[in-house]
């Protein structure tokens, strides 16, 4: 096994640029060593709380360094910067003396300074011919001219932590004929190991959606406030909004699947901007196919050599633009078309028999959402709804059928439990079904311990939804439950059904604790 040594510092670019998080920083570069089959041996990295081009001597700062006992970054109580500049000088040395005696085989620099603090390891590392690759500009010019065997140099500007990482570790890997695919998941060190090879596990529809949610409640929020005479104006803004909705869905879908951090979210929002015509589902398949462009198009530039800064562009910008072209030129009229069908399906049935629509999605909501199936299809079918119209007939099934029912269980077992304890689980339930408009597994636990609670709640969703189709409403979830009336089509049809929900699963339920607590009664 090969093993490495980072050196380096926060420095003044990099700083703004993962510099000023250390531990994300080189936890990121362990992450991809792992990958690699590379061990990190030794750290010396100075952490300072500003800029290298606007530090002094007293900047607070900390030495960040490889405990070898617990295989994990360790560091300093912090101290000002010429304190830990002296302990740094000492580390210098000790890791100069083990490259001298082959203990390290390479290293990693970023931001070194080869002629003060890191001076005995880059001589040591120079004399012994092992190879350096790392950024910044300066700092890796010297180091060449005075003999380094550098085998890959980039600036900073415009790379991530993750992308320099992959960039260092794959020049030292193909360098040594290791076997190397980048490691996409967590930044603070260890984490996973999903590759290019198992790409298709992240892609997930569902995590994509919930992650898009907040962009469509800010919209509901704007429609609602149009609606004002004085805010008339915001009409506009809402348009922009619903064209800025395929950009986010893409955004987020290739960061996601991309797992290349800023690289990805630039690469998605030029898919999305390109694919914002073929809607809501064009953005999703022009981010997925950037993620996945991103990966390869990174991988490739790094085994041709190019530096870190030149690569992100490559990844960043060619993923999104290639991917939106596709979809801009093929998919969209496709997606678009599938979109429209869906929606078509979901109006064709409410205008049908809106009360029938209500009743049976009420009906089957909760089972939907305890089987998985609600995050992974109804969900973006409340979000196709809200694409064009900024509230969903689903979406108020969701409000009255889930949140309320829920709330109306907890309230129950709040003020007439089956036993006291169960008042203090359901409190901080029914406050954050009313308060958010979320949290329905707040009732999981009253619904799977008694079968009555659990069929008044199917029943009271039912009825609520019934009522949602009675009145014809079309609104939102995940909002303020006091607020959701305000941001539907029908305020007092919205409110009246919510209260539908709410009552009849607190009336059967306090029925059900009742019954429950005379059982115990009698038995005891």
């Amino acid at each position: 096994m090969k093993k490495i040594a980072i050196l380096g510092s926060s420095g003044g670019n990099l700083y703004n640029l993962g510099g000023k998080e250390p531990l994300k920083l080189l936890g990121e570069i362990e992450t991809q060593c792992k990958s690699a089959g590379i061990e990190v041996e030794e750290i010396q990295f100075i952490g300072a709380k500003a800029s290298m081009d606007n530090v002094s001597k007293d900047t607070p700062t900390r030495l960040y360094t490889w405990d070898s006992i617990q295989n994990k970054i360790a560091f300093s109580e912090e101290k000002s910067l010429s304190e830990i500049n002296t302990m740094s000088e000492e580390k210098d040395i000790a890791i100069a003396e083990k490259i001298n005696d082959g203990k390290i085989d390479g290293l990693i620099l970023m931001s070194s300074d080869p002629k003060n603090t890191n001076k005995h390891s880059i001589k040591a590392a120079t004399d012994k011919n092992i190879p350096i690759v790392g950024t910044g500009g300066t700092s890796m010019a010297t180091i060449q001219s005075l003999g380094g065997n550098v085998i890959a140099t980039s600036g900073t500007t415009g790379t991530t932590n993750r992308t320099r990482a992959v960039a260092s570790v794959q020049a030292l890997s193909k360098y040594w004929g290791i076997k190397y695919k980048p490691t996409i998941g967590s930044s603070s060190g260890g984490g996973d190991s999903s590759t290019d090879d198992n790409i298709l596990q992240r892609i997930s529809f569902r995590g994509i959606m919930m992650s898009a949610l907040p962009g469509f409640i800010a919209m509901a929020l704007v429609l609602a406030l149009s609606k004002v005479p004085a805010f008339s104006s915001l009409e506009d803004v809402f348009n922009i909004l619903i064209q800025g909705l395929p950009v986010i869905v893409a955004a987020i879908a290739a960061k996601q699947v991309s797992g290349l951090d800023e690289v990805g979210i630039v690469a998605g929002v030029v898919a999305g901007m390109l694919s914002s015509k073929g809607g809501l589902i064009g953005g999703l398949i022009g981010g997925i196919l950037a993620g996945i462009l991103a990966i390869y198009l990174i991988r490739l530039a790094l085994g041709w050599n190019f530096p870190g800064t030149t690569a992100n562009i490559v990844s960043g910008g060619l993923s999104g633009l290639i991917a939106g072209l596709i979809v801009y030129f093929l998919i969209s009229p496709i997606t678009l078309m599938l979109g429209d069908g869906i929606r078509s399906v979901i109006e064709t049935a409410v205008n049908f028999s809106p009360i029938l629509a209500g009743g049976l999605a009420g009906l089957l909501i909760w089972p939907a959402i305890i089987g998985g199936v609600y995050h992974a299809a109804i969900l973006p079918i409340v979000l196709l709804e809200m694409e064009t119209t900024g509230a969903s007939f689903l979406g108020a099934v969701d409000m009255t059928g889930l949140v309320m029912v829920s709330a109306g269980i907890t309230l129950a077992n709040i003020l007439f439990p089956k036993q006291k304890s169960e008042a203090a689980i359901a409190a901080p339930g029914f406050f954050i079904n009313v308060a958010f408009g979320t949290f329905v597994e707040a009732a999981y636990p009253f619904m799977f311990s008694d079968k009555l609670v659990f069929v008044g709640a199917m029943i009271s969703a039912a009825l609520s939804g019934i009522f949602v189709g009675i009145f014809n409403v079309h609104g939102t979830a995940y909002v303020p439950s006091i607020t959701a009336p305000a941001l539907s089509d029908n305020p007092f049809g919205f409110l009246v059904s919510m209260l539908v929900g709410l009552v009849s699963a607190f009336i059967i339920t306090v029925i059900a604790n009742k019954v429950n607590k005379s059982k115990i009664n009698r038995e005891a």
